[in-house]
C-alpha cells in the first residue's frame, strides 16, 4: 500500500504556519493539511502529555494508521532525551523554536534545527535530542508504526505511571486508525462500484 503523505509537501505546508500565535499556528497547520489530504486529518487538535526516551512534551495526533502517523509535538519549557531507534523513518518539520541534536558518530557536534527547517532520522538510527527553551514540530513517521508504541509508552508504564496518557494514546490512536481504514474501505467500495448505463 503506497504512503499517503509526501515529506516535501508537508515541509511546504509547515512553512505556511510560521510566525503565527500558537493556537492560530496549530489550526492553520491542521487546516492546510486537511485541504491537501481531505478525510485523512483529525478534525480537531487533542493535546495530551507524553514521556518518551526521557523527553516530556505535549503531542496532538493528526493522522494514524499501521504504516504512517502525523502529529504535532513540543514543549514550552524545554526537554531533552533520546530519539529512540526505530523500524520507521521519521521526518520532523520545525514550526516554532529550536531543537538540538547530536549523533552517536559525532557526539561532539551539535546540529541545530529552527523554524522552517526539516530533520530526518533514518531507520535504525538514533540521536540525542534537546529542546533548549521551546519548540513545536510537525512529525511524520512511515514504516511499521505499532513497533514504535513500546518506546512511546515505556516511560508512562514504568516511570511516570501516567495511566491517563496511556489510555488517551490508545484511545486516540485507535479512533484515528478506525476512521482512516473506514474511509479507505468506503473510497475503495465507491471506486469499484460499476457506473449505471445511461
Amino acid at each position: 500500500m503506497p504512503y499517503i503523505f509526501n515529506p516535501d509537501t508537508l515541509h511546504t505546508i509547515t512553512k505556511k504556519s510560521l510566525d503565527l500565535p500558537c493556537e492560530q499556528m496549530f489550526e492553520t497547520l491542521r487546516t492546510e493539511l486537511e485541504q491537501q489530504y481531505p478525510g485523512k486529518i483529525s478534525n480537531k487538535i487533542e493535546w495530551m502529555l507524553n514521556n518518551a526516551g526521557g523527553c516530556m512534551y505535549s503531542i496532538a495526533v493528526l493522522h494514524a494508521s499501521f504504516q504512517e502517523y502525523l502529529l504535532i509535538f513540543g514543549s514550552s519549557i524545554g526537554t531533552a532525551g533520546h530519539t529512540g531507534r526505530h523500524f520507521t523513518e521519521i521526518y520532523d518539520f520545525v514550526i516554532d523554536g529550536e531543537l538540538w541534536y547530536f549523533s552517536e558518530k559525532r557526539p561532539y557536534e551539535r546540529v541545530s534545527r529552527k523554524a522552517g527547517d526539516k530533520y530526518y532520522l533514518d531507520k535504525f538510527q538514533s540521536e540525542g535530542l534537546s529542546i533548549p527553551e521551546r519548540a513545536w514540530v510537525l512529525e511524520y513517521a512511515r514504516g511499521f508504526i505499532p513497533s514504535m508504541l513500546p518506546f512511546g509508552l515505556a516511560d508512562s508504564f514504568f516511570s511516570t505511571l501516567d495511566w491517563k496518557t496511556i489510555a488517551s494514546t490508545f484511545g486516540i490512536y485507535g479512533k484515528l486508525l478506525l476512521k482512516n481504514y473506514w474511509n479507505s474501505f468506503v473510497s475503495k467500495s465507491v471506486s469499484s462500484t460499476p457506473k449505471e448505463i445511461q
